[in-house]
């Protein structure tokens, strides 16, 4: 059974070290960030399977983390703070965090807070392994893509964008994010490669690529896949 990786976010150094070791110790891989900037690159990057963030960082507050991290991941992500009022938990929950704990807390009832997002999550996973749009499906669990039930041999990386398209449908994708979710970098040569790989995924789904059924160009901006 692959490990879980962990992104734990928190500037207090005796604090991160605590939890840092209590992962170690039960068996999780973990990242470490010690300022939101930090943490929206880890997150991006590495996808990890959940975030432990403090709302008190250095550079920004917890909740545009949170915001941010929500247009694009589901990510588990529980809050770990010392700021105690209703109002801080609220807000922090309604943008999209999944728990709230407390500072100082107990590293059982974390653990037992973390088992419980990533049973969640996995539960999502499962029930979410197929994704179906006209005549396109996709089993992520097995890696396959189909157009009209017959399956299409993508590239890996024409894969990987088909993916980030289908989880985000109906939404505009910048450059900069479907680069950096694919790549971990937003070059001028990587929106050149974005641009060949598209039109290759387009010539394998699209009946006519000039009048594209599925994936919308948003000039300067990016690419939406359309839900038909």
């Amino acid at each position: 059974m692959n490990k879980h990786t962990v992104l734990i976010v928190e500037d207090d150094n005796a604090i991160r070290n605590l939890i840092s070791t209590t992962l170690e110790i039960h068996n999780y891989d973990f990242l470490v960030a010690q300022n939101g900037k930090s943490a929206i690159m880890l997150a991006t990057s590495h996808n990890p399977d959940a975030i432990l963030l403090d709302l008190g960082l250095p550079d920004m507050d917890g909740v545009e983390i949170i915001k941010k991290i929500r247009t694009w991941s589901n990510t588990p992500i529980i809050v770990i703070s010392a700021r105690s009022e209703d109002r801080d938990k609220i807000d922090a929950l309604d943008f999209g965090a999944n728990d709230y704990l407390t500072k100082p807390f107990s590293v059982d009832e974390l653990l037992a807070r973390l088992r419980v997002s990533l049973r969640s999550q996995n539960n999502e996973k499962v029930a979410s392994s197929i994704f179906s749009n006209g005549d396109l499906k996709i089993d992520y669990s097995a890696g396959c893509f189909y157009v009209n039930n017959s399956e299409i041999h993508l590239t890996p990386m024409e894969y990987k964008l088909i993916c980030i398209l289908s989880q985000n449908i109906d939404k505009v994708l910048t450059h900069t994010f479907i680069t950096k979710a694919i790549w971990g970098t937003c070059y001028d040569t990587d929106i050149a490669s974005l641009r060949v790989f598209m039109a290759t995924l387009r010539k394998k789904i699209e009946v006519d690529t000039s009048n594209p059924k599925y994936i919308q160009t948003h000039v300067g901006v990016g690419y939406r896949m359309l839900r038909v």
